[in-house]
């Protein structure tokens, strides 16, 4: 907090004290729908918005960043409490502030440990295959609530209030913003304009229900909201803190992946600089304070912080204003929310997740990469089939299984010179002039224990394929690591060359790589040169007048 106090700007205040409103607005329905989500009261939700992003704001490095409630978190929070408590009673709540205290701890050790690079393991399309599997698992537990009954028992009223409020939240978000410009508001006031739809529906349906008196005609409401602030408390279950570490591991691990994700597509339009284990630390505190004010885990919401953006967040005063709004909001009487219909807080739900679904990814990966379009769409099925835990298992088996996959079976390239150059090209590729008593191999991947194998195989094939050779080079320039189970492999492969006459050398040798290679025996073993590149290699060892006992440049 201490950095952004101290270039703060009077030019600034109008911009966070109007985003402050603006989000504030935004964070009454949509925290109370997220509570419900999680299985909580509604007011659950504005307790998690309120010390929260105050902890955030003292610790956290992104000026957009809202810090609060959000559907996937919640959703996962009431997939790990179900097993444990019936949702709605004091051990759920009790449960849902235990859960967030693990989840914040888990996330500030990993800031203090600087492991924020784990997240990297996670990739982009099995990450959106989660948030796919994630959404419609919520839109479809909102319907029975969207309709008063499950879908072949609907009730009436209650059917016409959710289905005419999620008409109503498509129509605002397609064309209240063009509406809002033909009237003559800038673009940026009316898109952050048509994001308050949400607001202005639940100020539209309380007033109908109050006016028709839907609540007495079976239409269920949410009932009276505490007035008053959060207490500061920790009501815990010692029984139940080993039961809640495992689901708070993934929690804490996808509310960073999410905030991250929409945190740093913004601070890109700044040129901002986020710092990963500072954001990892701003998380936890967020998750801990959550847990000490009655809430539940929270994170950075992509779209609550897009609308920070648009409508002139300057700093993390922004989220200090939406706090302050929202505590002032619990002080002052809270009567009116007590008529506010379930059926329109489940199409703000809806409407909101559905609009988390993204296809760009899967049609490009599917383009792209068959393998990645897959893991996608296993792990959006795993969602849906296992459960929001078992989907984030299986999402993040695929990522790495995918990476295990790619790295064990490597490109490689034979190579041949382009007539009349030193640039050596894939034989398969280009028209370029080879030696049969020469083999150029490039391996474009880092030799390690997984893939040695295959490399040692791929040099038998050429071996069979190619009888006359005499020498093998290995050109090694995309090669930045060689572990000690590859170093093995290189010392077997040079003696099963050396007993078929064949000279094995290596040609572009890193400079890292040269240095541990010769920590070991392999250079002093190696009957061939290490070559400084490989046109070096290749007119040393075509050359029919060459005695081929030069000592060449090593590679550096």
């Amino acid at each position: 907090m201490l950095e952004w106090l101290r270039t703060y700007r009077k030019d600034y205040l109008a911009g966070d004290v109007g985003a402050g409103v603006v989000v504030a607005m935004m964070m009454i329905p949509q925290g109370m729908a997220y509570a419900l989500v999680a299985g909580l009261p509604p007011v659950t939700g504005l307790y998690a918005s309120i010390v929260p992003p105050l902890l955030y704001a003292l610790l956290g490095t992104s000026s957009t960043q809202s810090v609060g409630p959000m559907a996937i978190v919640s959703l996962m929070t009431a997939s790990a409490l179900a097993p444990l408590a019936a949702p709605g009673s004091s051990l759920y709540a009790t449960l849902a502030g235990q859960l967030a205290i693990l989840a914040g701890v888990v996330l500030l050790a990993c800031g203090l440990l600087r492991v924020g690079f784990l997240a990297n393991f996670f990739s982009r399309p099995v990450m959106n295959g989660f948030t796919l599997g994630s959404s419609l698992t919520i839109a479809l537990g909102q319907v029975d609530t969207l309709l008063g009954a499950a879908p072949p028992r609907w009730h009436a009223p209650s059917a016409a209030l959710g289905l005419g409020a999620v008409a109503f939240l498509l129509l605002a978000r397609r064309w209240l913003a063009p509406l809002l410009r033909r009237a003559g508001a800038p673009p940026a006031a009316a898109d952050v304009g048509a994001r308050l739809a949400p607001m202005l529906l639940v100020l539209a349906s309380v007033a109908l229900v109050a006016l028709l008196r839907l609540d007495a005609r079976g239409v269920h409401v949410i009932g009276a909201v505490p007035a008053g602030l959060p207490q500061l408390h920790l009501a815990q279950s010692g029984q139940h803190w080993l039961p809640l570490l495992k689901p708070a591991l993934l929690i804490g691990f996808v509310s960073f992946l999410v905030a991250m994700s929409g945190a740093q597509a913004l601070a890109l339009k700044r040129a901002e600089k986020l710092h990963t284990d500072r954001e990892l630390a701003a998380l936890g505190a967020a998750n801990v304070g959550s847990a000490l004010s009655g809430g539940f885990p929270v994170t950075g919401s992509l779209s609550r912080s897009a609308v920070n953006f648009a409508a002139g967040a300057n700093t993390q005063l922004a989220g200090v204003v939406t706090a302050l709004l929202l505590a002032g909001a619990l002080v002052l009487p809270t009567g009116w929310l007590a008529l506010l219909p379930l059926p329109v807080l489940s199409a703000t739900i809806i409407v909101a997740v559905l609009g988390m679904l993204e296809w760009h990814t899967l049609r490009t990966s599917w383009a792209y990469d068959r393998a990645d379009a897959l893991a996608l769409l296993a792990t959006a099925g795993g969602v849906l089939v296992l459960g929001v835990e078992g989907g984030v298992v299986l999402g993040l088996a695929l990522s790495l299984g995918a990476m295990i996959w790619r790295e064990s079976r490597p490109h490689m390239a034979l190579l041949g010179r382009i007539p009349g150059t030193e640039h050596f090209r894939n034989v398969e590729r280009h028209a370029v002039e080879t030696d049969p008593r020469v083999l150029l191999l490039r391996v474009d991947a880092a030799l390690f224990f997984g893939n040695v194998e295959a490399v040692n195989a791929r040099i038998e094939d050429l071996l069979a394929a190619h009888p006359a050779a005499r020498h093998l080079v290995l050109v090694l320039s995309a090669v930045n690591t060689i572990d000690t189970s590859a170093l093995f492999g290189l010392l077997d492969l040079h003696q099963t060359l050396g007993q078929r006459g064949v000279q094995l050398h290596l040609a572009e040798v890193k400079g890292p790589v040269m240095d541990r290679l010769r920590a070991s025996s392999l250079v002093e073993k190696l009957h061939g040169h290490i070559f400084l590149s490989t046109a070096n290699a290749w007119d040393a060892l075509t050359r029919t007048t060459h005695d081929c006992k030069q000592n060449p440049d090593v590679a550096g």
